[in-house]
């Protein structure tokens, strides 16, 4: 059995079309159930939590959802109320919202709103999470770094994050705000994961099977660190440029993917299945 994957996640980079085609969130309704999904908004990450809340209310609802409820978790305290665990157990997609990565993995986890997401997620639950919340999905996440800078020691700061997605880490609003260096200082320092960068309004559906598809108008920059040969990112000092040698790159738009299990891209994808999936809403 597939050991990075237990069921369907929806990665987003961020800043997904709301008003337009919403290609992403019309993909996220089909796999979730159609109109008859039960769809859970989790606003952990986020200090505006019922603006956000009510604005994905308004565009599920908008996608004919029938049932879209939100998840206000504020504390520690919130999270271990088994209320919050049953809602998750209830629903058919759990969608996690923007705003800081590190509310959401410092107040959820180890709670039992966590074991909730965990349970139902290797049961089937559908789990999204677009900026923040797509950061969040890996074992390991990216917290801060330098935008738009080259790859160095300590400019990037890292956290445990919910643990669904293994051997990977994600980046997003990828192209957008130039992250290429700090994903590299990210497999620098965990050469054997594969650093995945998502661009704005663009997002990996991860399959159980351990591949991904990606879906929308932008990119996917997959890093693999695997076969690096050099690197002195045990011998610098602070701020200091890393050197990196061997380091394998793709560039995956829209119907292509990647095959997590054997780290190699999938350069076409059939795509009328998911075409149609889509088609009623």
């Amino acid at each position: 059995m597939n050991n990075k994957v237990k069921g369907n996640l929806i990665i987003i980079g961020g800043a997904e079309d709301k008003y337009g085609d919403r290609r992403i969130l019309k993909e996220t309704v089909a796999l979730s159930g159609g109109n008859d999904s039960i769809i859970l908004i989790i606003t952990v990450a986020t200090e505006y939590q019922k603006e956000v809340g009510n604005e994905y209310i308004d565009i599920f609802d908008q996608l004919g959802v029938k049932d879209v409820k939100v998840l206000n978790i504020n504390d520690r305290q919130d999270a271990n109320e088994q209320k919050y665990a049953d809602a998750i157990y209830n629903a058919s997609c759990v969608f996690f919202t923007g705003g800081d990565q590190l509310r959401i993995s410092s107040i959820l986890g180890g709670t039992l709103a966590d074991e909730a997401l965990l349970r139902a997620y290797e049961d089937g639950l559908l789990i999204a999470g677009t900026s923040a919340g797509a950061s969040a999905m890996s074992q390991t996440m990216i917290v801060s770094g330098e935008d738009d800078d080259s790859p160095r020691k300590c400019t990037l700061k890292m956290a445990p994050g919910l643990g669904l997605l293994k051997d990977a880490v994600i980046d997003q609003h990828f192209a957008q705000r130039g992250r290429i260096g700090r994903l590299l200082s990210a497999i620098a320092q965990n050469p054997y994961m594969l650093g995945i960068g998502i661009d704005e309004d663009t997002a990996i559906h991860v399959m159980p099977n351990g591949c991904f598809r990606v879906i929308g108008s932008g990119a996917v920059t997959v890093l693999d660190g695997i076969h690096i040969d050099y690197t002195n990112v045990s011998e610098l000092k602070p701020d200091q440029p890393l050197a990196l040698t061997n380091v394998t790159l793709h560039i995956l738009p829209a119907c292509c993917g990647f095959d997590m299990n054997i780290r190699q891209p999938l350069l076409t994808y059939d795509t009328k299945q998911e075409e149609t999936s889509i088609a009623h809403l």
